[in-house]
């Protein structure tokens, strides 16, 4: 049964607010990919002089194959890519001349350059830190690696042992590591020790740049909203620390992945390959994990968008031999059980719903019964249906709209490729008798801007009304994913002015 409880939403009754999707790599930088230091502060700056109330990135993990932050190495860790050179030199951890980089482009991200470049400045800085580090900075490392531990020596651990084996996956190490024989697993620590501690080092800088960053954030009246991948990455620490978590057989190897059926989008479905849960593990242990995981985010956010929702109620089990996702089956996920912990053990529900794709009436009660918003993408709406749950009109106010997300083109590209009939039918929805590309991402701001919605959210692309070049991801492709960049330029261009009006006028500065 569901207990009771008043405004487990974000969102209050008749709040109203806006904000902007862009991942914290699109920042500009002088340093190849964005970070959590002044380029971001700047970034807030903006959002607030714009009016607007909230800031959504992706997550923040440390990313493998592919960069892609949604298969990240850990669930508790934070990228070393995003850590910020210009405040290791604050630190005095690093000096100006350390940090001079090399000739980045300027609107995408090398992922490969980026990693060179920074892995030699957090080696430099791990040396000074050890050799002139001060008091202060020492006794803050010893306390963040105690209160860190139940995540932080697996996650060290492992990505030293990564390294140690050419970045293979941990499934192909020896098998006495896979399986985590502690004798083994004793000895590697005691010979990599400092490997392993220049890896919490890092970790130890970035939350202590990450909780600047949310500090200034809340200072100036910006909320941030995380993001959370229902799965893990099958190369993961959560795996490799955890496996009596997920479904795996003698080896450690996953006896089912996860994906979705077949539908109108692919005759063969989606095979995503992550290893799914053993949620009656998972229950037994109180969702300890699942908890950790949960707070280790809410420590620098404000609200949490839940990716794949749909996993609460169930997921597509899919056999780990299979090559399509033909042969899979819906298995129930953790439901009321889950929610009903969560809010124990936190006291509120703070997150966001992404319910796109199959939702089937048990999805859409569990997110009901707990008041948790819901998501609706204008991208989806204009296929001529009056009940399209898309459209605005058919919007509730627990909603958060968006013109289109990370893995929609840019509104300007949709509109470009969109099919005459829906082409029409936006304009007869506008009631314009055109729309020409150029007016298309603004035109859906609007929309989002003057609906019933209690979020509006447009990535930052859509504001500047940009085309192809500036997506940030093509669901299934396999590399050039997650490279875009905006530039200083970008930021300083009148479309900020615009929106502060659009937002003023239409009653999203977010006070009630």
């Amino acid at each position: 049964m569901i207990t009771t409880q008043c405004h487990v939403s974000p969102f209050s009754e008749g709040y109203r607010a806006s904000g902007l999707l862009l991942h914290i790599t699109s920042l500009p930088s002088p340093y190849g990919i964005g970070d959590v230091g002044p380029s971001a502060l700047t970034w807030i700056d903006k959002l607030s002089e714009a009016g607007q109330s909230w800031w959504q990135a992706l997550p923040l993990g440390p990313t493998g194959y592919g960069d892609s932050p949604y298969q990240s190495l850990s669930s508790f860790a934070g990228n070393g890519l995003l850590i910020s050179p210009d405040w290791l030199v604050e630190e005095e951890l690093l000096d100006d001349s350390a940090c001079a980089p090399p000739p980045f482009p300027s609107g995408s991200v090398d992922y490969g350059a980026v990693m060179t470049f920074k892995r030699r400045l957090l080696e430099r800085a791990w040396f000074n830190f050890q050799t002139v580090g001060g008091s202060e900075l020492r006794t803050g490392f010893e306390q963040f690696c105690q209160e860190q531990a139940h995540w932080l020596e697996d996650y060290a651990l492992f990505r030293v042992l990564k390294e140690k084996y050419n970045g293979a996956p941990y499934l192909d190490w020896p098998a006495d590591l896979v399986r985590r024989d502690p004798a083994v697993l004793a000895r590697a620590r005691r010979e990599l020790t400092s490997e392993i501690q220049q890896v919490c080092f890092a970790q130890f800088v970035l939350f202590r740049q990450g909780e600047r960053l949310s500090q200034h954030a809340e200072s100036k009246g910006v909320r941030l909203i995380g993001d959370m991948p229902f799965f893990v990455s099958p190369d993961s620490s959560d795996v490799w620390a955890n496996p009596e978590l997920f479904l795996l057989d003698g080896h450690c190897r996953p006896t089912f992945v996860a994906g979705v059926p077949p539908d109108y989008f692919s005759s063969e479905g989606q095979l995503w390959g992550n290893p799914v849960y053993n949620w009656e593990a998972v229950r037994q242990s109180g969702y300890r994990w699942c908890i950790d995981r949960l707070r280790a985010l809410l420590v620098f956010v404000d609200v949490i968008r839940l990716d794949h929702f749909r996993g609460f109620a169930a997921a597509w089990h899919i056999p780990a031999e299979a090559t399509t996702a033909k042969t899979g089956k819906w298995v129930p996920g953790p439901g009321v059980d889950f929610f009903n912990a969560v809010r124990r053990e936190l006291g509120r529900l703070p997150f966001i719903a992404e319910d796109l794709g199959i939702i089937t009436p048990d999805v859409s009660k569990l997110r009901d019964d707990f008041e948790i918003p819901g998501t609706r993408v204008l991208q989806f709406a204009f296929d001529g249906h009056a009940d399209n749950p898309y459209l605005p009109e058919n919007f509730v106010h627990n909603t958060v709209v968006y013109t289109g997300t990370h893995d929609n083109p840019t509104t300007r590209e949709w509109y470009e490729a969109l099919p005459a009939a829906e082409r029409k039918n936006l304009c007869r929805y506008l009631k314009s008798p055109e729309l020409q590309s150029s007016d298309a991402a603004w035109e859906l701001l609007r929309l989002a801007w003057s609906s019933d919605a209690a979020l509006a959210i447009a990535p930052l692309q859509d504001v500047l009304n940009l085309g192809a070049e500036a997506r940030m991801n093509v669901p299934g492709r396999a590399d050039g994913n997650w490279r875009w960049r905006c530039t200083q330029e970008m930021l300083s261009a009148a479309d900020f002015s615009s929106l502060r009006d659009l937002t003023k006028s239409t009653t999203r500065m977010g006070i009630l």
